[in-house]
């Protein structure tokens, strides 16, 4: 499970070949969530609605990237680092 980012605690991880429909996993500290890359809902998971927040910003964000490592990871390569939330 590479790690795509990491910003204000919260890491941004993909697994490699993982079902669709696209999405990421952001963790923070013992909260995890499953994002859907195209609109950005939750697809599993909880996680505090102040850290939820802020991947919904950092998400919006980089979106073209996300989709762009969602179809590396599909192939079995690694993706590309994301710059995290300023």
């Amino acid at each position: 499970m590479p790690l795509i980012c990491l910003f204000y605690g919260i890491a941004i991880y993909m697994y490699y070949d993982d079902h669709n429909p696209p999405h990421f996993h952001a963790k923070y500290n013992e909260y995890e969530v499953i994002i859907a890359i195209q609109n950005l809902s939750i697809i599993a998971g909880e996680i505090p609605p102040r850290a939820l927040g802020l991947i919904i910003e950092w998400a919006k964000l980089n979106q073209k990237e996300l989709l762009k490592d969602w179809q590396l990871v599909k192939k079995l390569q690694k993706p590309n680092k994301i710059a995290p939330l300023k």
